[in-house]
């Protein structure tokens, strides 16, 4: 079997199959990790970066970093991302449950493990429904999962040996799911090897990523950051599952990160293989996904956005007018680092008064985020929507708030709301 797991460094080759056929989406230059938010003693320090480039083996069809930077740097322990902050994603989560727990026909008392699973927002769905839950996550998040959510929690990296202690400790789980995670985790192999331990007779893996063909479709190459070590497409997923006896029996597209693919995965055989599956790996064919001449193309558009909208900041800045960012996701510092915005062209992000990156400075650029009631206050003339995937949620909040500035967004395109 091809040994899927890789060490941090140079990565010249496909993570699923080995093959040294590689072709360049896009370089985005040398990056820090994009969540690595610095605090205000941290910026008359050096600061790490990395090479940030994406490329893409047709033989698999996945995509992958060609540098990877050891778990533990990218998911320090004061790591600052919280998914129940977001009213939008905790609404999206509780569904998710729900949905899982009505169309399998999960039992109560049945064990579900969420592996990644922050601050438990996806648990207490599951918990809801009388489900037993179990969360796995490496960051110091953990502790907020079991204090304000009661959810228990492991705090470690997932791997082969932690699985057979889950197993011991609790019993096999009826449900195994990974959202925003799967992507992420260099050691793929132990992982994999994982999972099978986990998976007995038909319990169920259910993993969310962001979707190749949306980041295709939609330009959305902020998406590409170094906690994002693949960005898979179905092939890619249907290849990776079929070495360890296990496949995607159901798949679906949604638009969460601006574009994800959740995929069903079962014990070969378990369940019956839905129409779904095929017409989405047909799409893909018709799309030239997994051709370098789609890639060219796309790298062409970003860089024209780029230009774009780099031309617009810079003539606000001529005017004398105050350009301000609202809402610092981690794709944010892709997109800020590569278009090269610097804070006496944005001065400041706006976040949530829950965040923890509050106080803190974007990551190479050394934006800071600050409170957004200094968004209400100053009324910029214009607000860059960085999350632009929420932005239809963001623009009510805002004007519910009184916030009267022109709102921007940066990706799919360009563009100048007019709301």
């Amino acid at each position: 079997m091809i040994e899927h797991d890789v060490p941090p460094g140079k990565l010249d080759h496909c993570q699923i199959t080995g093959s040294d056929h590689l072709n360049l989406v896009i370089d985005l230059g040398h990056q820090p990790p994009c969540d690595s938010l610095l605090t205000a003693e941290m910026l008359d320090q050096p600061e790490k970066t990395y090479p940030l480039r994406l490329m893409h083996c047709p033989e698999s069809g996945l995509a992958q970093l060609d540098y990877v930077i050891d778990g533990s740097e990218v998911y320090y322990p004061d790591y600052p991302y919280r998914s129940g902050i977001s009213k939008p994603l905790e609404v999206y989560q509780r569904a998710f449950a729900d949905r899982i727990v009505e169309r399998f026909r999960i039992a109560a008392n049945a064990l579900c493990v969420d592996i990644g699973s922050n601050d438990g927002t996806l648990l207490t769905g599951f918990k809801g429904k009388g489900c037993r839950v179990l969360g796995v996550e490496p960051t110091n998040i953990a502790q907020i999962a079991r204090n304000e959510n009661e959810i228990e929690t492991i705090q470690q990296f997932f791997t082969e040996s932690l699985a057979h202690e889950i197993v011991r400790d609790y019993g096999h789980p009826q449900v195994v799911t990974m959202t925003n995670v799967f992507a992420h985790m260099a050691p793929l192999g132990t992982v994999m090897r994982g999972l099978v331990e986990l998976l007995q007779q038909d319990a169920i893996f259910i993993t969310e990523s962001q979707y190749l063909l949306d980041v295709l479709e939609k330009d959305q190459f902020d998406g590409i950051y170094h906690e994002h070590i693949r960005t898979y497409s179905l092939k890619s997923l249907v290849i990776l599952f079929s070495y360890y006896g296990l496949e995607v029996f159901d798949v679906e597209r949604g638009d969460r990160y601006g574009g994800n693919i959740r995929a069903y995965v079962g014990r070969k055989g378990v369940y019956p293989v839905t129409s779904a599956v095929g017409e989405l790996l047909a799409l893909e064919d018709r799309s030239g996904l997994h051709t370098p001449q789609v890639w060219e193309q796309f790298r062409a558009r970003v860089h024209e956005n780029r230009d774009r909208f780099m031309e617009f900041v810079c003539q606000v800045h001529r005017r004398g007018e105050l350009l301000a960012g609202n809402s610092c996701p981690g794709r944010s510092a892709t997109l800020l680092n590569f278009y090269g915005i610097t804070p006496d062209l944005m001065p400041y992000i706006g976040e949530l008064p829950t965040s923890l990156k509050l106080g803190r400075f974007v990551p190479g650029k050394h934006i800071p985020v600050v409170n957004n009631q200094r968004i209400r206050d100053e009324q910029p003339d214009y607000l860059v929507l960085l999350a632009w995937h929420y932005a239809e949620f963001i623009v009510k909040r805002l004007r519910n708030e009184g916030v009267k500035s022109k709102l921007v967004t940066a990706l799919p395109q360009f563009t100048i709301l007019s709301e």
